[in-house]
């Protein structure tokens, strides 16, 4: 980029959500500092300046559980730090990401994204379209021991009407059906929400919402996320798998 502050868009296109731009830029504030951007019908979606909560989300769900060689489902792949963070934790021994806009796979397998170079280099991980709200919704295939959720801005702020099923009591148990015994569903979110935590009560005998905090320098502010966790029962009995 040529100058400071100077804004190059790497990806922009029509997609069945909306108008999705990727880009890269220099900060203003901190010169020398690059970060990638994502927008959605030009709105802010998500950046590469401050991935902590999207780290958590997997920190959390790898902690919880408590194994190791784990299986572990990702819905949506974004800019990628949610997948690496599983993969990072040493207790991932197999990853899937369910992505829903073949434009964001591309990214990936173009190199646009900050992570395309890790992500493509490691073995345990598998890259696929589909809706992971769908999947969910379906009867169960495969067992996850983990299940990480990063695709709305919370449950109440949807990027599609599709995901909405989800957030409800009947929804959480069709996703619960899809993790192995003692395994852990992990929902990212812009903000706390109570019915959303009350339907996850519902269905998991422990389910929480922990809260993600940092310090936006950009604005000096301090921000919070949340992350919703909730675990199946060691000794919950799964359906049997659909071949």
């Amino acid at each position: 980029m040529s100058r400071p502050g100077a804004l190059e868009i790497l990806d922009h296109c029509e997609t069945p959500i909306g108008l999705l731009c990727l880009r890269r830029r220099e900060l203003l504030s901190r010169p020398g500092t690059m970060v990638t951007e994502v927008t959605l019908d030009n709105e802010f979606l998500m950046s590469s300046y401050n991935t902590i909560s999207e780290g958590a989300l997997a920190s959390l769900a790898v902690k919880l559980h408590g194994g190791s060689e784990l299986r572990c489902l990702v819905g949506g792949l974004g800019l990628g730090y949610t997948a690496a963070a599983a993969l990072e934790s040493g207790k991932v021994a197999d990853l899937e990401v369910v992505e829903l806009l073949p434009e964001v796979i591309g990214w990936l397998e173009r190199g646009l994204i900050p992570l395309a170079g890790q992500l493509r280099g490691d073995s345990r991980m598998r890259l696929v379209k589909g809706d992971i709200y769908g999947n969910l919704a379906s009867p169960p295939g495969d067992l996850w021991d983990l299940i990480l959720i990063d695709v709305d801005h919370n449950p109440g702020e949807r990027l599609d009407q599709g995901s909405k099923t989800f957030y409800s009591a009947e929804g959480l148990r069709k996703t619960r059906d899809w993790l192995a015994p003692g395994g852990v569903l992990a929902v990212w979110s812009s903000r706390e929400d109570e019915v959303f935590l009350e339907n996850l009560r519902q269905v998991f005998p422990d389910a929480r919402c922990e809260t993600v905090a940092w310090w936006n320098e950009l604005i000096d502010q301090e921000q919070e996320d949340a992350i919703f966790v909730a675990t199946c029962t060691p000794n919950y009995e799964a359906p049997l798998r659909t071949d």
